[in-house]
């Protein structure tokens, strides 16, 4: 390599470091061309805001199920657009390269089960194709770091779709945080405290996708092929994004801070068990309630961070329980709660007492809300996965960082193994990788302060 070459790959690997996806940005773009990867359940509801869109060009989809593929093409159908190219459907897991290697696709959305983010992202990226991948980003710490260089290597832009960052109260919160209402932060809580027994387990029925039996693997359906697998072999914290995400914001995560620390404990696992012995289409004799599962009924993570900070995330999907992500952020000033939707503010609250927090969710309201409510009603978990989508479209267009940048997907994702291994290890606190290598010291905030995206 001749010395100004070498100069010249220097100096490009600093620049990405310093601020992913910027050599890809190009020229801003009017249209896009996109396609997905993994038309389930869950990529069927990204369908429509993508849809939505006339700046959005549907090319391609893949899968390896012919019915999935087949309630896709009817979604697309319904919306009025064209066909796209359709790719799989006969149940080879390696279909999925060939669209990547296709000519005709600007981005894609990544939406499978959790083994194959990494190396499809790796790949779509080293062929220039821009990644919405589905949380999480990868399994193993490797993993992490394997899409971490490659997205720096090649410049192409790497969005994780973590749409809880868009909910209208944590984006009200927000707000609330970047005026200074909770005073110095303190102290953050969060998790992923969602009964899915009945997703993790079902008949196989494709029509009864949910809390309709006992079946999982190649006799479940949907999430139970796959995603009970990981609770049978695995013990941590398996899926932390939901509630780190919006902490990582609050707190400028890789923008003036960072995790220094993390150490998990886990609980006894009965929860899976039980719900097999007690499902009128299981008990006792069912073949499946010989099943030992590695993961904790509850699995409690905490964080430190550089500036002091420190984070409590739970994943709490075992035992039966209403849906909430815990969220408490709390300062020197006051604390929110979602799960009581309640807020107290030294001065502004009686003492010692909650106020309701809708009237300081209506101040503090964030303009991307205001202005684009209309347009996600209707879009899936309340509208959020239709603002995820705009950020990472129009970002896109506009040649710009990422909103949820590659520093954040692998982190807020890194949780997964760090947590898996501090229990391993006797639940010790582990170092936490510093994936920036010091650039958070100098990088500037830069999600939603505006009403773009």
């Amino acid at each position: 390599m001749q010395r100004r070459d070498f100069l010249k790959t220097s100096l490009l690997g600093a620049a990405s470091l310093a601020a992913p996806s910027l050599s890809f940005a190009g020229k801003p773009r009017e249209k896009l061309r996109v396609a997905m990867i993994g038309t389930g359940l869950r990529g069927q509801s990204q369908l429509g805001p993508l849809l939505s869109r006339d700046d959005v060009e549907l090319t391609a989809i893949c899968d390896t199920q012919q019915v999935m593929l087949d309630k896709a093409l009817a979604i697309i159908a319904k919306a009025g657009r064209r066909k796209p190219a359709v790719i799989g459907g006969n149940g080879d897991v390696q279909a999925w390269k060939k669209l990547i290697a296709r000519k005709d696709i600007d981005a894609l959305f990544i939406v499978t089960p959790w083994e194959w983010h990494a190396p499809m992202a790796i790949a779509a990226m080293e062929a220039k194709i821009a990644v919405a991948c589905e949380v999480v980003a990868g399994i193993t710490l490797k993993d992490h770091w394997d899409v971490l260089r490659t997205q720096l290597h090649t410049g192409t832009p790497y969005m994780l779709m973590e749409n809880v960052c868009y909910r209208r109260d944590v984006m009200a919160v927000l707000q609330m945080v970047r005026a200074g209402l909770f005073g110095e932060l303190v102290h953050l809580q969060a998790g992923y405290q969602h009964d899915l027994r009945g997703v993790r387990f079902n008949s196989g029925n494709p029509d009864e996708p949910y809390d309709s039996g006992v079946e999982y693997g190649a006799k479940g359906f949907s999430e139970a092929q796959w995603r009970t697998q990981h609770a049978i072999d695995r013990n941590g914290d398996l899926y932390p994004s939901h509630g780190i995400g919006p902490c990582a914001m609050y707190l400028n995560i890789h923008r003036g801070n960072r995790f220094t620390h993390l150490n998990s404990f886990a609980s006894k696992s009965r929860g899976l068990h039980d719900y097999i012995l007690k499902h009128p289409k299981g008990g006792p004799n069912h073949p499946n309630a010989k099943l030992k599962f590695a993961l904790g009924d509850l699995v409690t993570t905490t964080l430190r961070c550089e500036n002091g900070e420190t984070i409590m995330l739970q994943l709490d999907t075992s035992l039966p329980r209403p849906y909430s992500l815990g969220f408490r952020v709390q300062g020197t000033d006051g604390l929110w709660m979602d799960i009581n939707r309640s807020i107290h503010i030294e001065g502004k609250s009686p003492p010692h007492k909650w106020e309701e927090a809708q009237k300081y969710y209506d101040q503090y309201d964030h303009p991307l809300w205001k202005k684009y409510a209309a347009q996600a009603a209707g879009a899936g978990h309340g509208g959020m996965d239709w603002f995820v989508v705009h950020a990472f479209i129009e970002a896109l267009k506009a040649g710009a960082p990422m909103p949820i940048d590659i520093y954040d997907a692998v982190a807020w994702s890194a949780i997964t193994p760090l947590s898996e291994q501090s229990i391993a290890e006797g639940y010790r606190t582990l170092p936490f990788p510093d994936f920036t290598e010091g650039a958070w010291q100098t990088r500037k905030p830069i999600f939603a302060f505006d009403d773009r995206y």
